[in-house]
């Protein structure tokens, strides 16, 4: 097999093939192994997988002869994009685990760190809402996304105007926050036009805006719901802050459900159109969430300035222990360390308090414990 041009150009081809799309692409890559070799295919071979067929087939052979993929490699080139195809060891592993990848993603800017490594290490979030908020959930966003990325974690929203764009301003207003767009466009046609200088700020601050489109694309209406598969993809989980039943955001939030992520919905009033979404998710099984920590707490993650113990905190032998059990465990019950610690309650409680004032650990909704040190 040949190297990462090579790699490139045979998912770009897949790609840029007309009617194919990620679904048919990944069910081919399975069939045969990878994108190499359904460059490689014979025309015979490909007619014979099941949901490719003859058309598709011929097109996936006329592809190959086509000068399209160099094309767009010298357009990102000139551009300053990466394309990153699906196999490459900097495409986003939580990303490429759901159930119709982009065989493709183009990158403008660096994507953060927080959004590599399995799913269970991504320190993203996503946020979405209607285009046509109300000043109290534009207000709640603002604060959610600059509490959660002055934490540390990566916030993933659409560029749209509404809760998308001050989900991104929320971030860029923490100190060292990062924040990532989604486009339903080529990544050099910033869309709303005013946004771009939004989206050059994100930029200039360590996030990148990313899409599945080709240069130059437009935006349009279809190729938005595959943009918000890509926002749950990104993330561990996604907060919807308002917006209808079937709204954009709606569609965010499904997606993150069927991908396993954490669904989380603000309150809303009753009857007011921006809360049917909402409450809907609510309804559904989604976590309500009252502000950031909320979401730090589910996902166990330190807020600004925790988890960090200075040389004033010690702890001794039997606190040492029991934070590595905690550690071990992952967010344990009280049950499950009296049985491991072989404590009585009695004798853990007060340990467990302790290492709470020292800020060692905390305790989260559900009864359990998490540890905020690093492993």
């Amino acid at each position: 097999m040949g190297g990462l041009a090579t790699l490139t150009r045979a998912y770009l081809t897949l790609a840029l093939t007309p009617g194919l799309g990620p679904r048919r692409i990944k069910l081919l890559t399975e069939h045969f192994g990878d994108a190499e070799r359904v460059y490689q295919a014979s025309l015979a071979d490909l007619r014979q997988v099941e949901g490719i067929g003859p058309k598709l087939a011929e097109a996936i052979d006329q592809a190959r002869s086509s000068t399209a993929p160099e094309a767009e490699l010298r357009k990102a080139e000139l551009v300053g994009v990466k394309i990153l195809p699906l196999s490459h060891p900097d495409y986003p592993e939580s990303l490429r685990q759901i159930y119709d990848p982009p065989p493709v993603l183009y990158v403008r800017g660096e994507l953060p760190h927080a959004l590599m490594g399995p799913l269970e290490r991504v320190r993203a979030l996503g946020i979405v809402g209607t285009r046509n908020a109300t000043p109290y959930g534009l207000e709640l966003t603002r604060t959610v996304s600059r509490e959660l990325a002055a934490a540390g974690v990566v916030i993933v929203s659409g560029l749209a105007i509404g809760i998308d764009t001050a989900a991104h301003e929320g971030a860029l207003a923490a100190s060292g926050g990062a924040t990532v767009a989604v486009l339903g466009s080529g990544v050099d046609v910033l869309y709303p036009r005013q946004n771009q200088q939004l989206a050059k700020r994100m930029l200039a601050n360590r996030g990148a805006v990313v899409s599945e489109y080709p240069i130059g694309e437009s935006p349009r209406a279809e190729n938005f719901p595959g943009r918000n598969r890509i926002i749950a993809g990104l993330s561990r989980g996604v907060l919807m802050v308002e917006g209808g039943k079937k709204s954009g955001a709606m569609i965010t939030a499904d997606y993150a459900m069927e991908e396993g992520r954490t669904v989380f919905a603000a309150p809303g009033r009753i009857g007011d159109a921006g809360s049917e979404g909402t409450l809907t998710l609510l309804k559904s099984g989604a976590s309500l969430i009252l502000g950031a920590s909320d979401i730090l707490a589910e996902f166990g993650w330190a807020a600004a300035g925790d988890g960090e113990v200075g040389p004033a905190v010690a702890l001794n032998e039997a606190e040492q222990a029991l934070v590595a059990l905690i550690q071990r465990l992952d967010s344990p019950l009280l049950d499950e360390l009296m049985v491991q610690a072989n404590l009585s309650a009695a004798e853990l409680l007060p340990r467990l308090m302790m290492l709470e004032l020292k800020g060692v650990i905390r305790s989260v909704p559900g009864g359990r414990y998490i540890c905020l040190l690093p492993r």
